[in-house]
C-alpha cells in the first residue's frame, strides 16, 4: 500500500487537514498540510474550515486545537504521545499556588494540560513569551510563568526583571552539556550557534540567536552563516536543510531527540485518519476556561 497516496485520498474524502510539528519524524513532516511550531499550528488550528484536525505531535496540541475547534474532531495519531514538561505541573499544584498568590498573573507555556491552561490568565509559546510576558509587567503586574524555568529565567535576564517561575524544565533541552557546544565551537569555528530558550542560560550564552524553532529556522535562512550549530530538538535540521540546500547543520548532541515526537508513524496517520479514532475531547468546564487564556494570547500575538 502507498501510504502517502492513501491518506491523500482519505483527507479529500474526509475534508480532514494534517497539522505537524517540526520534531516530528521526516516523513511525517512532509505529508504535512502545515508544518509549524506551537504558536503557528494554534493560529491554524483556529482557522482552519476542515471538519477534521489530524494532530502529528504530543498530546497537548491536540487538546489544544480541540480547546479553539470544540465542534470539530480532533484526532492524535498516538495517544501515548505525551510531554514530560507538561507532567511537571499539576492542576493541583497551580490550584494551591494561586490560593497563596491571588493577586498574581498566571502566564503557562503551551506545553501544559487543558487542566492547568484553565487555571491560568494566559497561554504563551517560545515566539511570543518575552512579548506576553513583558505585556503583564508593563502593567506593573506579578506573574508566575509556569512550567518552564528556563524560558522564564531567559526572559528575565533579558528584560532586566524579577518574577516567580515554576521548576519545570523540557528534559530534551534542560540537559544539554555546555561543554559539548564549546567542543562543537571548536570543530565547527565558522559555525553559528543557534538555541532554543528552553536550554538553560549557559547554553544561551554561547548562542549567536537564541529563539524559537520557527524563529531559528528562518533565521538559518535570512543569515550569512553558511554553517549552524543546533540546539535543539533534531526533528527541524529536516525543514532547515530543505529551506538551505547550500548550507550545513550540526546538531549540538545526539541527545537531542525527543521520543514522544517520533512515536508518530505513517501507517499511525493513516490508520487513525481512516478510522477516525484517538478523538480528543476536552471537558466543556475546562475547555471554555483554557479557550479564553489561548484567545489571550491569540490577541497578544497580533
Amino acid at each position: 500500500m502507498d501510504l502517502i497516496k492513501e491518506i491523500e485520498v482519505l483527507k479529500k474524502e474526509k475534508k480532514a487537514v494534517i497539522l505537524a510539528h517540526y520534531y516530528q519524524e521526516k516523513e511525517i513532516q512532509d505529508i504535512a498540510d502545515y508544518l509549524g511550531d506551537s504558536l503557528k499550528l494554534a493560529q491554524i488550528a483556529a482557522q482552519t474550515d476542515a471538519e477534521i484536525i489530524v494532530f502529528c505531535g504530543v498530546h497537548f496540541m491536540a487538546e489544544t486545537a480541540k480547546i479553539l475547534n470544540p465542534t470539530k474532531k480532533v484526532l492524535l495519531p498516538v495517544l501515548k504521545a505525551g510531554c514530560k514538561m507538561a507532567d511537571m505541573i499539576s492542576p493541583s499544584a497551580l490550584k494551591r499556588y494561586k490560593e497563596e498568590h491571588p493577586d498574581t498573573k498566571i502566564i503557562t507555556y503551551v506545553n501544559s494540560t487543558a487542566s492547568v491552561k484553565a487555571l491560568s490568565d494566559c497561554i504563551c509559546t517560545s515566539t511570543n513569551a518575552l512579548k506576553i510576558i513583558h505585556h503583564y509587567l508593563d502593567q506593573n503586574e506579578k506573574i508566575l510563568y509556569c512550567p518552564d524555568q528556563n524560558l522564564g529565567k531567559y526572559a528575565m535576564k533579558e528584560g532586566n526583571v524579577s518574577f516567580d517561575v515554576w521548576d519545570g524544565c523540557c528534559p530534551i533541552h534542560h540537559f544539554l552539556d555546555p561543554k559539548k557546544i564549546i567542543a562543537m565551537k571548536k570543530k565547527y569555528p565558522n559555525a553559528c550557534v543557534i538555541a532554543h530558550p528552553e536550554c538553560k542560560l549557559d547554553i544561551l550564552d554561547l548562542a549567536d540567536y537564541v529563539g524559537s524553532t520557527k524563529q531559528m529556522l528562518d533565521y538559518t535562512i535570512q543569515s550569512d552563516c553558511k554553517e549552524f550549530i543546533v540546539c535543539t530538538e533534531k526533528g527541524v535540521i529536516h525543514a532547515m536543510e530543505k529551506a538551505n540546500p547550500d548550507k550545513k547543520f550540526y546538531l549540538a548532541s545526539p541527545t537531542l531527540s525527543c521520543s514522544n515526537m517520533k512515536y508518530t508513524t505513517l501507517e499511525d496517520v493513516y490508520q487513525c485518519l481512516k478510522n477516525e479514532t484517538n478523538q480528543i475531547d476536552v471537558p466543556a468546564e475546562i475547555a471554555v476556561k483554557a479557550k479564553q487564556a489561548l484567545d489571550k494570547m491569540l490577541e497578544l500575538s497580533k
